[in-house]
């Protein structure tokens, strides 16, 4: 496979440059969460995985489903490991 169009190429290599520059966004971006995160984390004294996961929920509005999956998980739980099984 060539590119012999040098008008093809160029365009190739802008859309290369492009993607490389969002790239380094997206790494500055997920700097700043994990630094956020850990900043609330030692302000707060709250778990960083606890934090992380409040902002996820928070960004995706998804709090009645996770309390929703968390009341299931708990339910089937304590039904299949601390309920004991009848003799």
């Amino acid at each position: 496979m060539t590119i012999s169009n040098a008008a093809d190429r160029k365009k190739i290599l802008d859309a290369l440059t492009e993607i490389s520059n969002s790239m380094t966004r997206i790494s500055a971006e997920r700097d700043f969460i994990k630094d956020a995160v850990a900043d609330v984390s030692d302000k707060f004294q709250i778990p960083k995985k606890i934090v992380a996961k409040m902002a996820r929920v928070y960004h995706k509005q998804s709090f009645n489903a996770e309390s929703e999956e968390n009341s299931e998980f708990e339910s089937l739980y304590e039904e299949v490991v601390v309920i004991p099984a009848p003799k």
